[in-house]
């Protein structure tokens, strides 16, 4: 079921229980090849510093590292970035899978709509991993997977965010094709570009949410309500500095940047560890500049 109901997500959302991992298997990442901030990605995303001068070499330095982190705990696989497609250093909101299938998202701006061209990427799913392609680049709507959707994989629910990165063409099409059992719908607020920046589900037992992503409060309330008491709220700075672009890459970490960490309180920190998940914080200063941190940079595979 799709729905945009808060007494319905009430009514349904306990009847849903974890019956699937709720952390993905492996981490796919692309690199930041001719880093840059793209305009056109900057007309609908507040969080780019396009007055900021950017590095390329400490953008690459500091995703190496990434890497490298991520892969002490998931198999990663990282392809190469391309100076013509800028953002792919963000591949989670154009490629994504589920069991059994890869996605492909259908991007608001033609300079993202190029990578979801790229037939290394392509051919690597359904021809090395073996999953069964769904194409949504085509269809008549926007779509952009993980960026606009975040869902709880234990459940099979979906939180999508609508924005001029999604609209509800978009979340029908990613309900479907991430084989979702309930999706939630909802505004984000004016100037909210992606989801995925205000809220995260932790491996299907914790929640982070900042309310003030949210056009209307009551929804991001019922959606705390749902994992309450495990239900960590942000403040609209530690929003701004990507606290909600967390993930749970184990059911025992949480990851985000290094700002992002900073921008916790202890009570918050404290928090988290009582509740099983030890911060494993990267630095990503640089390419923090071109709108999304550190859940933006990886891609799940299930």
């Amino acid at each position: 079921m799709i729905t945009r109901s808060i007494d319905e997500f009430r009514q349904l959302w306990p009847t849903l229980q974890p019956e699937a991992p709720g952390c993905a298997r492996g981490a796919f990442l692309v690199t930041p090849l001719g880093f840059h901030l793209a305009e056109q990605s900057a007309s609908d995303n507040r969080y780019m510093a396009m007055d900021a001068g950017v590095d390329a070499r400490a953008a690459l330095a500091e995703h190496a590292l990434l890497a490298r982190r991520v892969s002490a705990l998931l198999p990663t696989v990282c392809f190469p970035g391309d100076a013509a497609t800028p953002d792919a250093v963000f591949p989670n909101n154009v490629f994504a899978t589920a069991p059994g299938r890869s996605i492909i998202g259908r991007m608001r701006h033609a300079v993202r709509q190029r990578e979801a061209q790229r037939p290394d990427i392509r051919g690597f799913f359904c021809g090395i991993a073996g999953y069964k392609e769904m194409d949504l680049s085509t269809i008549d709507g926007v779509a952009e997977l993980t960026g606009s959707l975040v869902v709880d994989r234990a459940r099979g629910i979906g939180y999508c965010g609508l924005s001029e990165r999604c609209d509800e063409a978009g979340a029908a099409a990613m309900h479907a094709a991430f084989g979702l059992k309930l999706t939630l719908c909802f505004d984000l607020a004016p100037g909210e570009y992606h989801t995925n920046v205000v809220m995260s589900v932790l491996a299907g037992r914790a929640l982070v949410i900042a309310p003030s992503g949210f056009a209307d409060a009551a929804v991001a309330q019922a959606i705390a309500d749902a994992y309450a008491p495990r239900s960590l709220f942000l403040d609209a700075a530690q929003k701004a500095d990507y606290a909600g672009n967390c993930i749970a890459l184990s059911d025992d970490s949480v990851w985000m940047s290094e700002r992002a960490a900073a921008s916790l309180s202890a009570a918050q920190k404290a928090t988290l560890a009582a509740w099983g998940f030890r911060i494993e914080a990267v630095a990503l200063a640089e390419i923090e500049k071109a709108g999304g941190s550190l859940r933006c940079c990886v891609g799940e595979m299930y």
